[in-house]
């Protein structure tokens, strides 16, 4: 969340990943400050103004990571002529335009934020211009997948992020809650609603349910990678579920770029 830091530190801290680590490191950039006012407040920053000047702050990042030059005043140590890659994220159409003018790959959070999903990528690949980075558009986009045995054990699983979001838009943010045999006695029709559209790139069921899900979501997306998270209470459930959507690369088609599939929630 850069709006939260000095784009000078952001570079030190990645360039020192990036020395210790090289070639593992990507830097995602998010416009928002990812928090509530309060703690904002405690971070001593201005939401509003950081937003306004993520761009200039987003290219002064770039800078950072070029080579020094000679007399160079700032500089970043280490940074500077390391190859960090850059994405920029989004739930909107702002970071979609600003990655496609600066060439650089796009992430979407579909995972929570779904909305916009296909404007923001159809915004990205007709805007995007070429960069030292990239020669092309490169989309990523977010699921939730819980692969279970059975569907019914993925849905029970599913209701402990069901509960997280409802319980953040109750303003009782807090820990991921365990799961329970029915979301529907846990909150009202609207809550349940809002946390459906909140919450509608989710796959959850048993490997076919998971597969038919992502499959169509992906050609409906057309990304070139995808990103999974899981909030599942159980580690061993969570580890589980990763396991058995790792094994469904080898059964999910890449899509093509004609593809005019639309989107379905398997939930």
């Amino acid at each position: 969340m850069l709006p939260n830091h000095a784009p000078l530190v952001i570079a030190e801290q990645f360039g020192t990943l990036a020395s210790l680590y090289p070639g593992r490191i990507d830097l995602g950039l998010g416009r928002a400050p990812g928090t509530d006012a309060l703690t904002t407040h405690a971070l001593r920053r201005d939401s509003t103004a950081a937003g306004e000047q993520f761009p200039r702050d987003v290219q002064e990042l770039m800078f950072y990571f070029q080579p020094a030059e000679p007399g160079q005043k700032v500089r970043a140590v280490p940074g500077a002529g390391l190859d960090v890659p850059i994405w920029l994220l989004g739930s909107s159409l702002f970071s979609a335009q600003l990655a496609a003018l600066l060439g650089l790959p796009f992430a979407f959070a579909s995972h929570f934020a779904p909305a916009d999903l296909h404007q923001a990528l159809q915004v990205y690949r007709e805007l995007f211009k070429p960069s030292k980075q990239l020669d092309q558009p490169y989309a990523m986009v977010g699921a939730n997948v819980m692969v279970a045995a059975t569907d019914a054990e993925a849905r029970r699983h599913f209701t402990s992020v069901q509960q997280s979001f409802i319980n953040l838009r109750r303003g009782m943010p807090g820990q991921l809650p365990p799961p329970i045999d029915d979301i529907n006695t846990y909150c009202s029709p609207v809550e349940k609603a809002s946390v459906d559209h909140s919450l509608a790139c989710s796959f959850v069921g048993s490997p076919e349910t998971v597969t038919r899900g992502l499959q169509s979501f992906l050609d409906a997306t057309r990304p070139e990678e995808l990103i999974l998270t899981s909030h599942i209470y159980s580690h061993a459930a969570r580890l589980r579920s990763f396991e058995l959507a790792s094994q469904l690369r080898t059964t999910l088609a890449a899509p093509t770029r004609e593809s005019t599939a639309s989107a379905t929630n398997s939930v």
